[in-house]
């Protein structure tokens, strides 16, 4: 994978840690806290082990978390992934 996108967080959240019938994840959060979108540390806890098993990449504590934005989650996530040829 080259890159992660925001609708591949938005899958791993949907399988790791479900979607409230209210929210629209497909819309315009990538600035809204995982909090605000109803996301608790646990869930978001899923959601980082789940992106680190499917990438192979480790994630710090730090920008993953419940006070974290998608945006945020996903620039992150990037830094991180290997250069691809």
């Amino acid at each position: 994978m080259a890159t992660f996108t925001q609708a591949d967080l938005v899958g791993c959240i949907r399988q790791a840690a479900g979607e409230d019938e209210g929210l629209d994840l497909d819309g315009d959060i990538g600035e809204i806290t995982f909090a605000d979108l109803g996301y608790d540390s646990v869930a978001m806890v899923e959601v980082t082990l789940l992106v680190e098993r499917k990438l192979g990449v480790s994630l710090p504590e730090e920008g993953t978390g419940k006070d974290a934005t998608p945006k945020g989650f996903v620039d992150l996530v990037n830094e991180l992934l290997p250069a691809s040829d």
